[in-house]
């Protein structure tokens, strides 16, 4: 997806219930960096190492069918 000059990259997260937490709440730490490496592959891939990009969560509450979109949910992992 893309957003004026800057890629971004979207986590969808899903969650029947919210006992646990909200579905943005399970981007855990390792998916952070995991999206970080795919992120930087894709960039270098696509010869764009120096284009802005930003990570956007998008949780979807099943049980209500409510979407809850997070712009620059989170930064890119630092050494991924």
């Amino acid at each position: 997806m893309q957003d004026g000059e800057t890629i971004v990259f979207v986590e969808v997260k899903a969650r029947s219930r919210t006992n646990f937490g909200t579905p943005g709440e399970f981007v855990t730490s390792a998916k952070r960096r995991q999206l970080t490496l795919a992120a930087e592959a894709y960039l270098m891939q696509e010869a764009l190492p120096d284009c802005p990009a930003r990570f956007d969560v998008v949780e979807v509450y099943l049980s209500t069918g409510a979407i809850n979109h997070i712009v620059n949910a989170f930064d890119a992992c630092p050494n991924s």
